[in-house]
């Protein structure tokens, strides 16, 4: 399935995509897509009912971040070893971990805001975990029946404030809109494999990167088992689980940032895309 959200910004309704790709109003059955209704059991309910018996949502609605409520929107840094080397980075030993406000989190073509006095505001395509059985110190192999889905992030970070300001990564990752999620929560079972998914940001239409998930450090059941340890996952949070090649910090000879003005877009294999604009904060 691939659930979604749809309307204004604070007035997302919940809305599931037909095989005509027609969105179909879920609000009968379910408040919103969020942590409540996203274990196995719930999931199953909403897969029975027949599609062609819920109301479409006509027009050219506004999407928003394809999870509501979010609890925690935690990211993996340097988790593809081409990215790593691109940022003259040694291979990490163990998955670095960092947090993005939720506060940053928007839909997946709405504006970006560059922030005030910003000259390193970068882009990275990201395939993004999203916790549908929450658990503590969860064996790896057991890690994906704790998966709802996954979408489409755009991890929008700062450089300047994420390495030159002193601190943690977060105060340059955080930042207001610096989180694009979705267009959809594609379910699970549509995913045959997530480390074999390829993956492409444009810029101004121009492809800056174009890689795939299957050269991830750390693959998506040992990041769950991973962060496990650290603290419990919770019914939808959502995990941003790295970037490959191609961001513009590693662009040579001279990095390449984002300015007002510009069209991102980005997609992942058989998780949609995503296309935002960049506007002065």
């Amino acid at each position: 399935m691939k659930l979604l959200r749809y309307g204004p910004v604070g007035q997302e309704k919940p809305g599931i995509l037909d095989q005509a790709g027609k969105i179909r109003d879920l609000s009968a059955h379910i408040k919103d897509v969020n942590g409540a209704v996203l274990d196995d059991a719930s999931l199953e309910k909403i897969r029975k009912l027949d599609l062609n018996t819920l109301p479409v949502v006509e027009g050219n609605p506004r999407i928003g971040a394809c999870v509501g409520n979010i609890g925690k929107f935690i990211c993996i840094g340097l988790n593809y070893a081409d990215h790593a080397a691109e940022s003259n980075l040694p291979i990490p030993a163990e998955p670095v971990v960092f947090n993005k406000w939720t506060s940053a989190v928007v839909g997946p073509n709405d504006n970006v805001k560059i922030p005030r006095g910003s000259k390193k505001t970068d882009w990275e395509v990201e395939l993004g975990v999203i916790i549908g059985k929450g658990g503590a110190y969860i064996e790896e192999k057991d890690a994906m029946s704790h998966v709802a889905g996954y979408c489409v992030v755009n991890d929008v970070s700062e450089r300047e404030y994420q390495i030159e300001r002193g601190g943690t990564w977060d105060k340059g990752k955080g930042c207001d809109t610096f989180g694009p999620i979705g267009p959809w929560l594609v379910t699970r079972d549509e995913v045959a494999d997530p480390q074999k998914l390829g993956m492409w940001l444009e810029v101004d239409g121009k492809r800056y990167q174009n890689g795939n998930t299957s050269t991830m450090i750390f693959n998506v059941a040992h990041i769950v088992s991973y962060l496990s340890r650290f603290m419990s996952l919770q019914p939808g949070d959502v995990i941003s689980t790295g970037t490959p090649p191609g961001v513009g910090m590693g662009v040579k000879p001279e990095a390449v940032y984002l300015r007002a003005g510009q069209t991102i877009r980005l997609g992942i294999d058989g998780l949609g895309e995503q296309e935002q604009k960049t506007i002065d904060a």
